[in-house]
């Protein structure tokens, strides 16, 4: 039995985190579409639902770069209990006000934006501990994994969401996300002591932090193929994203009520977690390079679908079909990107890389919201489709390296760890 298990799971630590983000993400997914359903029941605007993408982005850009010092310079077991028990604060919070009868749209981004900023800090701690959880080998088969755990919480998160949303008040998604933030906090505490190879902590005084965070922004420009995976993270996803414009599609467009709503939140997870279950017994995938330019280029394609459908099924497959093409493209760019970088440099890379695969779909998001606003939903998401094909065209053109990069060339990547072994 033990063999049948995809190789990432055969190790103890990682198992536990994995199991506790799955769980965690069920709620993360639970309260964003719960947020999304709130603003547009508040104001019905295009323009307000993109402003929730520019209050998550603004803290991330802030934080981004302090936090990924702080991931290299502390221990990021202890860093990630702290994250996670904030932004389990946040949630709740949000419950308790919503309860009272929130109304106010401004107090709802003021509380996503802290958590946002918390966030900011939880993910270069999260991806930098992973590489230390498993061997390298099977470091792909692990983020394969990170993806399912990632892709099935987005799965039944929005679909949970749209049955509390019809049934009871809004309020009780975010108590039941603020709740699921324990999952991570007790793997944490099972999973015990952790590994670290950690520069030196006092990187994080004032004198020196402005220092660390340089050396960070100069590896990743120094790496061609990472800087290249990031630029074309950043196009792809500003011009393709437009999922928080989904009540305006469900609700003025299919003509669907707020489970329908629920399931079309879903149906980039349910495609994606399909991708990553079918990867998650490889190994290793080969020609990195190339198939990540056709899964942006698929993503592309089919957002331009989902923009010009009319029918709620047909809407339902082209957004599966972005989830298969970015599970693909995402595991591939978090191997390339963890494998090529020493363990006392991933936070900080991480923290840049922040800035590029978060950054790109908020602002893309503010940039549908406003599009939309002026020109519709439809046309929004179809020119972004459009616009996304042509990037993934400049950056192959611009990055030879990346369209030759297969995934098995010498690592150079400096001092690593010893490897787990269990």
């Amino acid at each position: 039995m033990r063999g049948r298990l995809p190789p990432a799971l055969h190790h103890r630590r990682f198992r536990l985190l994995w199991l506790g983000l799955m769980i965690s993400v069920i709620g993360t997914r639970m309260q964003l579409a719960a947020v999304l359903w709130h603003i547009n029941k508040l104001t019905g605007e295009p323009i307000a639902l993109g402003g929730l993408g520019l209050v998550g982005i603004l803290p991330i850009l802030f934080f981004s770069l302090i936090a990924g010092v702080v991931a290299d310079a502390l221990n990021r077991r202890n860093l990630m209990f702290l994250t996670n028990t904030g932004m389990a604060l946040m949630s709740l919070l949000l419950g308790i006000l919503t309860l009272r009868g929130l109304n106010n749209v401004w107090a709802i981004y003021a509380i996503m934006a802290v958590s946002a900023a918390i966030s900011a800090f939880d993910l270069p701690a999260r991806q930098s501990l992973v590489p230390s959880l498993v061997p390298r080998d099977i470091l792909t088969n692990a983020f394969s994994l990170s993806a399912i755990a990632f892709q099935t919480g987005s799965i039944l998160g929005p679909a949970l969401a749209g049955l509390v949303l019809a049934n009871f008040n809004i309020a009780y998604v975010y108590f039941l996300d603020a709740i699921s933030y324990l999952a991570v906090i007790l793997a944490l505490i099972r999973m015990g002591p952790v590994a670290q190879e950690s520069m030196d902590a006092g990187s994080v005084d004032r004198r020196r932090l402005l220092e660390s965070v340089r050396s960070g922004l100069r590896f990743v420009i120094r790496k061609p193929i990472i800087l290249s995976s990031m630029l074309l993270d950043f196009f792809a996803t500003f011009f393709s994203s437009a999922t928080y414009l989904l009540p305006i599609f469900a609700t003025q467009i299919l003509g669907v009520g707020v489970v329908g709503y629920g399931w079309l939140v879903a149906a980039p997870a349910i495609g994606a977690g399909l991708a990553a279950i079918l990867l998650a017994f490889y190994r290793s995938i080969r020609r990195q390079g190339p198939i990540l330019l056709i899964c942006v280029a698929g993503f592309g394609i089919a957002t331009m679908i989902f923009g010009l459908s009319r029918t709620f099924w047909l809407t339902f497959i082209a957004l599966a079909l972005t989830g298969v093409t970015d599970s693909i493209s995402v595991i591939i760019r978090n191997t390339i990107r963890q494998i090529l970088t020493p363990d006392n440099m991933r936070g900080r890379m991480t923290s840049v890389n922040q800035m590029f695969f978060r950054g790109g779909p908020l602002f893309g998001e503010v940039e549908a919201g406003v599009v939309a606003q002026w020109l519709g939903a439809p046309f929004a998401v179809v020119s972004g489709g459009i616009a996304c094909l042509l990037s993934v065209g400049f950056i192959a053109v611009r990055f030879p390296q990346l369209r030759a990069y297969n995934g098995d060339e010498p690592i150079v990547a400096g001092r690593t760890i010893p490897q787990p072994t269990n």
